[in-house]
């Protein structure tokens, strides 16, 4: 029998596929997309993938924070923030790169996640905290990506290559630099405030396991910092914040999505 999480799973990815596809030949045809259209099918993707994810998270137990679930989570944020932001700034393409992860996220969500990780009593601080590091990480992933892309940029115009597909596909480089610092301003706030909860919800760190998660999410944080202060200071920029801005998150993913990845997956705990 067919489930109804598996439905909402197939129509979810029914709406991303098409959208990506409306939207990728629009752009390579050099036409402008209805963005009423086009915004109304992710949204419709979008609101699926949430009821799948309320299927698997919610439970009578308590909230189910699987890694999997986590991930599909993120995946489905960011791509939400990628769509407002592309109301309000030129960078519509970029939701070219975000459909695709929410599609995979939704995957490996829907078909990985277990029922063993829920968190039965937790108040407040705790949920402000979790929201919150889950908003900074969708955040800051963001800048990832953008971050890879103004490197696939300043790789062509350096290079003065023949074929500018990055340059032609995507807005100008200072846009997208621009918006990338917007991002690590945005996502950096976002990750002071989960460890500042984080320090004052969380009573036993080394039960908890999350010494290691939380000592990586520190070493991030002033990776970050130093790369905005080296900018606004020292005018770093180009492929130095790109170098940053990556190595922020590659720590910051090793923290948390690895270390659970670890303790639940290989450890079983």
């Amino acid at each position: 029998m067919i489930s109804l999480p598996l439905v909402y799973t197939i129509l979810a990815l029914v709406s991303y596929t098409s959208s990506f596809w409306y939207l990728f030949i629009h752009l390579m045809s050099k036409r402008t997309p209805n963005l009423w259209c086009y915004g109304l099918i992710v949204v419709l993707g979008l609101i699926l993938h949430g009821l799948v994810l309320s299927q698997d998270m919610i439970t009578p137990l308590g909230v189910n924070y699987d890694v999997f679930n986590l991930i599909s989570f993120t995946s489905g944020l960011m791509l939400s923030l990628s769509l407002i932001l592309s109301l309000i700034r030129p960078i519509l393409p970029l939701n070219l790169i975000g459909i695709p992860v929410a599609a995979i996220g939704l995957i490996l969500g829907f078909s990985l996640s277990q029922s063993n990780q829920t968190i039965e009593h937790h108040g407040v601080g705790l949920d402000t905290h979790i929201i919150l590091s889950l908003s900074a990480y969708a955040v800051l992933l963001m800048a990832t990506i953008q971050a890879v892309l103004l490197w696939f940029q300043d790789r062509e115009l350096k290079k003065k290559q023949k074929k500018r597909i990055w340059v032609n596909l995507l807005p100008p480089f200072q846009v997208m630099e621009s918006l990338l610092f917007d991002l690590i301003i945005t996502g950096f706030g976002l990750l002071t405030a989960a460890l500042i909860f984080g320090f004052f919800t969380i009573d036993n760190f080394f039960a908890q396991h999350l010494a290691h998660k939380t000592a990586f999410s520190i070493i991030s944080w002033f990776l970050y910092g130093a790369l905005l202060i080296g900018h606004y200071k020292f005018g770093w920029r180009g492929r130095k914040a790109i170098r940053f801005t990556i190595t922020g998150f590659v720590l910051l993913a090793i923290g948390f999505i690895g270390s659970k990845f670890v303790l639940e997956m290989i450890l079983g705990r």
